[in-house]
């Protein structure tokens, strides 16, 4: 991608209402484009909003932002798919998964009980030493944004891997690499408000991207995205980085990517 003019193209879309004042989230996405290749972009992201298995959007909004920001290339996490049987096997999983990456055995019970009052609207910040969430965005989270994958390099990846290059692995991939790259993320457990799709993960740098194939019900339209975070710096840079630091994952390549 020409980085000399480089475009940032988030999508958000709801039912009854603007997000910011309650209305019920169908669809979202982010994008970054080229000058050249803005329209298509755009185009691309409305399609998803009109035909989203949640419904459709009574408020549709379509962002274009110039990045001025050097762009960050990262190489993706690595993927792993575990098939269970059912979703409190799944859960069962993800939690013995996020017992690997280092997060306390008391911090993941205390987080999984309080799911339900979390938002489905961004993801959750959550302190591994005292489980108190630490984001301060009360009813919306935090949203990642300003990241992408090119799609030739995206299928060069998934061929080399044997995996379907969908565009839902994608776009969970992009995030969680985003995510886990900087050292303050622990571990990210996440899945989908899409009432059809069921497949969750729990990712870090350390045991990679962990498909898990059950972690809801179908017809379960409620989310969950929590990041736990080791709050030894500054948890407003860390904010920062994942709402404003641009990123493209490109695989095949070598970078020095850590973010301190």
């Amino acid at each position: 991608m020409d980085q000399s003019r480089i475009y940032s193209v988030r999508m958000r879309a709801s039912e009854n209402e603007l997000h910011k004042n309650g209305g019920r989230h169908i669809s979202g996405g982010e994008l970054l484009s080229s000058y050249s290749e803005l329209g298509l972009s755009v185009n691309t992201l409305l399609e998803k909003a009109l035909h989203h298995s949640r419904g459709k959007p009574d408020f549709l909004q379509i962002q274009c932002e110039m990045v001025n920001q050097p762009i960050k290339l990262l190489n993706p996490l690595t993927v792993q798919t575990n098939d269970v049987t059912a979703v409190k096997e799944g859960h069962e999983l993800a939690k013995s998964l996020l017992e690997k990456t280092g997060v306390p055995k008391d911090i993941i019970k205390k987080a999984y009980k309080e799911i339900p009052e979390y938002p489905v609207r961004g993801a959750i910040l959550i302190d591994i030493h005292t489980g108190k969430r630490v984001d301060g965005r009360i009813d919306k989270g935090v949203r990642v944004s300003k990241m992408d994958w090119q799609t030739r390099n995206f299928k060069k990846w998934a061929k080399s891997k044997a995996v379907s290059p969908n565009q839902r692995l994608k776009e969970a991939l992009i995030l969680a690499t985003k995510v886990c790259n900087h050292q303050l993320t622990i571990a990210e457990l996440c899945w989908s408000d899409d009432p059809d799709y069921i497949t969750g993960y729990v990712a870090s740098e350390k045991i990679g991207y962990q498909r898990i194939t059950q972690l809801k019900q179908y017809g379960d339209d409620r989310g969950c995205r929590i990041f736990f975070v080791d709050t030894f710096s500054d948890i407003h840079t860390y904010i920062n980085y994942l709402e404003e630091q641009p990123i493209l994952v490109q695989w095949g390549e070598e970078h020095d990517t850590r973010v301190d």
